[in-house]
């Protein structure tokens, strides 16, 4: 009868590849590919994306802008 005996700490050589790859995966993988973390939105990204939408006008959307780029000189 033959005896396996494993030296890597229980588990076999292919484990602790796929261990790696799944951990590379998590934390090196850009964050753009879809389904995967989000960036943050800026103010002025939100801002941009209300107006598109339309819930707010040109006046207030230039009033908000020059709020946020006036907060980001100081």
């Amino acid at each position: 009868m033959m005896f396996y005996t494993n030296h890597f700490f229980g588990m076999d050589i292919i484990w602790w590849f796929i261990w790696v790859v799944i951990l590379v995966w998590i934390f090196l993988v850009p964050y753009d590919i879809p389904g995967q973390r989000n960036k943050k939105e800026r103010p002025l990204d939100i801002l941009q994306k209300r107006f598109a939408r339309g819930a707010i006008d040109l006046k207030e959307y230039q009033r908000n802008k020059a709020v946020l780029e006036n907060d980001a000189v100081h």
